[in-house]
C-alpha cells in the first residue's frame, strides 16, 4: 500500500489549511513522521501511517481509497 499523495496533499490544504500539527494530531501520528512523509512524498509511510488515514477516512465519511493505493 502506498499513499495518494496528491489527494493527502490536497486534504491536507483544504482540511487543514496547511497546518501539519493539526493534521497530525487528527490523524494520531507524530507531527515530525507527518512532515517526512509529505518531504519524501510518501516513501517509508508504515502501516501505522496507513492505518491513521484508513481510521481518519472512516471516522469522517471519506473513501480510504482516495487516499491509499492498494498494491
Amino acid at each position: 500500500m502506498e499513499i495518494n499523495m496528491g489527494a493527502f496533499k490536497t486534504l491536507l490544504r483544504e482540511k487543514f489549511n496547511n497546518n501539519q500539527s493539526e493534521m497530525s494530531k487528527s490523524l494520531g501520528i507524530n507531527r515530525h513522521q507527518l512532515n517526512m512523509i509529505l518531504t519524501h512524498n510518501g516513501k517509508n509511510a508504515g502501516k501505522k501511517v496507513i492505518g491513521a488515514i484508513i481510521r481518519y477516512c472512516d471516522t469522517n465519511n471519506y473513501n480510504f481509497r482516495d487516499y491509499i493505493f492498494l498494491t
